[in-house]
């Protein structure tokens, strides 16, 4: 109830959060996060195994929670999904755009194009897809929180499919952002520097690990934006290792 101790306690009680990408890295930390927070949950990836697993680590946090498979890169995957969320909950009060691919390095005269397709589908089209269906659900003051990596602002010779896709990403948070406005929706960029997942084995797997931040790290400085009042927001979160590592 409005006012509770409980409430007070945990101000996301009874939210309704989706998380694409929820069963590993920054995605799985986010949705523990958001489970300590007494948050419902609808947890999303390709891994169904997977998916039944958190989904079983996380009931332990007495909250609803939806494990679906979603492929972010498929239309027809991704109206599977929301019309299970709208079965189950009816709306959204927080999105989690965490659904994200690498690709080994190839300067761009190697890069294939299947993969290139791969990888703005996954990064770029897919958070297109997801939010577009988000939108139809979310509640006023709502936040969306697109996981976009520090690569959104930089450029990494070899990289250019994920360097390109999250370019895009950032100038579809942007955008996003000032149409949602007078709704009262937050579009959160988040941007993180070098966070220890399993990403790094696409594109450099002798990446110093040990100078990294966790995902717990992240996760919790994308919950504290989350908890800030109706009235306020943080647009782009920055993320660094204070040793300078990317």
């Amino acid at each position: 109830m409005p006012g509770s101790a409980s409430n007070t306690a945990h101000p996301l009680r009874n939210q309704v959060a989706l998380v694409t990408g929820a069963t590993r890295g920054i995605g799985l930390a986010i949705a523990r996060a958001l489970a300590a927070e007494a948050c419902n949950l609808i947890l999303t990836g390709r891994d169904e195994q997977a998916l039944r697993s958190v989904s079983r680590e996380l009931a332990s946090a007495k909250i609803k929670i939806l494990a679906h498979p979603c492929d972010v890169r498929d239309p027809q995957s991704i109206d599977d999904l929301f019309r299970a969320i709208r079965k189950k909950f009816k709306r959204l009060d927080i999105v989690i755009n965490n659904a994200g691919i690498a690709h080994p390095n190839f300067t761009v005269d190697k890069l294939p194009l299947p993969l290139w397709k791969d990888v703005i589908e996954t990064n770029l089209t897919g958070m297109f897809l997801v939010t577009q269906a988000a939108l139809a659900i979310m509640k006023r003051r709502g936040t969306i929180v697109n996981n976009l990596s520090i690569v959104a602002t930089r450029v990494f010779a070899g990289s250019a499919a994920y360097v390109a896709s999250k370019h895009g990403a950032l100038g579809l948070s942007n955008t996003l952002r000032e149409e949602l406005r007078p709704k009262g929706i937050r579009v959160i960029a988040l941007m993180p520097g070098g966070t220890n997942t399993e990403i790094w084995n696409s594109f450099w797997p002798q990446a110093p690990r040990k100078k990294m931040m966790s995902p717990a790290i992240v996760a919790a400085a994308v919950v504290n934006a989350i908890l800030l009042p109706p009235n306020a927001t943080v647009e782009i979160l920055e993320i660094l290792p204070t040793v300078g590592l990317l």
